[in-house]
């Protein structure tokens, strides 16, 4: 048994949350400065946070080891399971080439890679965030990206720059959901549940959803992008803000995300076809070739990438039809353009029309009721871990595992894989061949997500990250400003949303009490703040460059992104504390009787 120390270093809460922030600042500093591999950097982060839960904050040995397997385990399960599979389904159309429908389908819409990276990196991947979440957005619009010829680097961080203003509402709010859940309690407020908590950030995310695609064709085409393109960024911005903006506050917390990706995409494509463009688009050719439907040389000199190799891997040459499926589309191989039957154009969008129903019926109230219930989801304690705050009875939340095996993202992607490998005709053989060649492709990015998340689990079980949120709590007023950081440390740690809003959101509406401010709207300030934390987080960047056949090279990722994490996140403090005043005050919803 253990009981979280108060004040350990000195009996000073600043020395005290100085040592706690020594594990981030080595994780931050070997991946950025450094260099350093991701998962490298994320099992000597660990073993610092490990030593320090032992030595300064008088941790049992026993302990924080049994933490940091609970936290690997929580990183395979829910968060890798989701991605490992969600990626699997994304081979199955690599395969047999559908892949390669989808993707000229997009390039029709526009050969213009400005508007490519607003279509696909910030609808599409708003839709699979929707979906699935946890790094799957990333994985899978990076790698249709380079599909369409961006660079291998330009396409990773518009991807993860892109994996933003939907992260709140991602795996039909799942963060939300666990926000309002932690917070359930800690307040008399009650004003604390989903549909506020998911009104309140309905109303800060869409406002930084407008600047999202504006940042994305600078990041594309600099200047010159934005001086051609601004109307169809603006253009999706505002409609997938208002769209966000509308679901989230009155018609589904849920569904906030799926709605507002259709309606931007739609948006985005209705500009394009009313306008005539008076720029010369940018294309691959023009900016002097990227991937060309190949990823890139990996590290080791190989062909690298996560989907690129995946025809190869499951016996597929460059250039030639499926064997077993004579109708599907040449995979690679370059020559004439093709043109796409319909009936295969349907059979390329089928998986993600599989996975959308697969999701939603999931999720119809009797059916989520029954799944939520045993045998179906099972609780329970970690064995050996016994973790009570400091002064209380009760056991920490975050010692029960919960094993949602059935209804969980991840398995439910595996039900829509088994449709998909129907619907595409692959068999049973070349369909687990490709599960097997998933995880291989995912073997770093896979240990780089269980180091972080067992990081996470000592720095929050032993107490330092506890440490860390009261010296913040202490600011008074000027804790509205740095409530979105904390919800970004959270996130930049955890690579999860719903982790930053489980390790913070309890003590963010405690912070807010102790200041006189309001609960509801710096606990939904930590799930807005978080999500600029998505583009820095280990585990998204390992996901990212293993995609594109960089691993290894997660630190040069780091660096191109962590600038516009950081001014993204200002703008998202801007935003908090002007609703904290009367000149945005009005957005937050009214105390009940208020």
């Amino acid at each position: 048994m253990f009981e979280q120390v108060v004040d350990p270093v000195g009996g000073s809460l600043a020395l005290s949350a100085l040592v706690a922030a020594i594990p981030l600042l080595t994780l931050f500093v070997l991946l950025g400065a450094l260099k350093l591999k991701a998962w490298l950097a994320g099992l000597i982060s660990l073993a610092v946070a490990v030593v320090l839960a032992i030595v300064a904050f008088r941790m049992p040995v026993g302990q924080t080891l049994l933490s940091a397997s609970e936290g690997a385990a929580f990183g395979f399960f829910p968060i890798l399971w989701v991605v490992i599979n969600a990626i699997w389904v994304y081979n199955l159309t690599v395969a047999t080439g559908h892949f390669d429908v989808l993707r000229r389908s997009f390039e029709k819409v526009s050969p213009d890679q400005r508007i490519q990276a607003i279509i696909i990196a910030f609808c599409f991947g708003a839709l699979l965030e929707a979906l699935a979440g946890f790094g799957t957005p990333v994985a899978i619009s990076v790698v249709m990206l380079m599909a369409l010829g961006f660079q291998p680097l330009k396409a990773a961080v518009v991807a993860l720059i892109a994996n933003t203003a939907p992260v709140a509402f991602g795996a039909l709010a799942t963060p939300i959901i666990t926000l309002a859940t932690v917070t359930s309690g800690v307040s008399d407020d009650a004003r604390l549940t989903v549909d506020t908590l998911g009104a309140m950030a309905g109303r800060q995310t869409p406002i930084l959803a407008a600047f999202v695609p504006l940042v994305l064709v600078y990041v594309v085409d600099g200047k010159r992008g934005l001086r051609d393109t601004w109307r169809e960024a603006l253009v999706g911005g505002v409609a997938f803000g208002v769209a966000q903006f509308v679901a989230a506050n009155y018609i589904s917390v849920p569904l906030t995300d799926i709605i507002a990706a259709l309606v931007a995409a739609a948006a985005v494509v209705a500009v394009v076809r009313m306008r005539t463009a008076a720029y010369e688009p940018v294309t691959a050719a023009t900016v002097g070739g990227g991937a060309g439907g190949t990823a890139a040389a990996g590290s080791d000199g190989t062909r690298g990438g996560i989907g690129a190799t995946a025809g190869e891997q499951l016996g597929d040459a460059p250039g030639r039809q499926d064997a077993r499926d004579p109708h599907a589309p040449a995979v690679g191989g370059g020559g004439p353009a093709v043109d796409d039957s319909r009936a295969e154009v349907v059979k390329a969008y089928a998986p993600y029309g599989i996975i959308i129903a697969i999701f939603s019926l999931a999720n119809l109230g009797p059916i989520k009721s029954a799944l939520a219930e045993p045998p179906f989801t099972t609780s329970f304690a970690w064995p050996g871990l016994n973790i009570f705050a400091a002064g209380s009875d009760a056991e920490l939340a975050s010692t029960t595992y919960n094993f949602n095996w059935l209804p969980a993202a991840g398995t439910l992607m595996i039900f829509a894989g088994l449709l998909t490998m129907l619907v595409l005709r692959v068999s049973p053989a070349r369909g687990l061949k490709a599960y097997v060649d998933t995880y291989r492709e995912l073997k770093w990015a896979i240990l780089t997500v269980m180091a972080v998340l067992a990081l996470a689990y000592v720095l929050n079980q032993s107490g330092m990250t506890s440490h860390l949120g009261r010296l913040l709590a202490e600011t008074g007023g000027f804790f509205a400003f740095l409530s979105p950081i904390l919800g970004w440390i959270g996130v930049a740690v955890t690579g999860s949303d719903t982790s930053a809003n489980a390790l913070f959101g309890a003590l963010q509406v405690q912070a807010a009490t102790n200041a006189g401010l309001d609960p509801v709207l710096l606990a939904a300030a930590n799930s807005s703040g978080g999500v600029m934390g998505k583009m820095v987080s280990p585990q998204n960047l390992a996901i990212a460059a293993a995609a594109v056949g960089m691993a290894g090279r997660e630190g040069e990722l780091f660096r191109k992104v962590f600038g516009w994490s950081i001014l993204l996140l200002l703008l998202m403090c801007l935003i908090v504390v002007l609703q904290a005043t009367p000149v945005l005050g009005w957005m937050v919803p009214a105390p009940v009787g208020g």
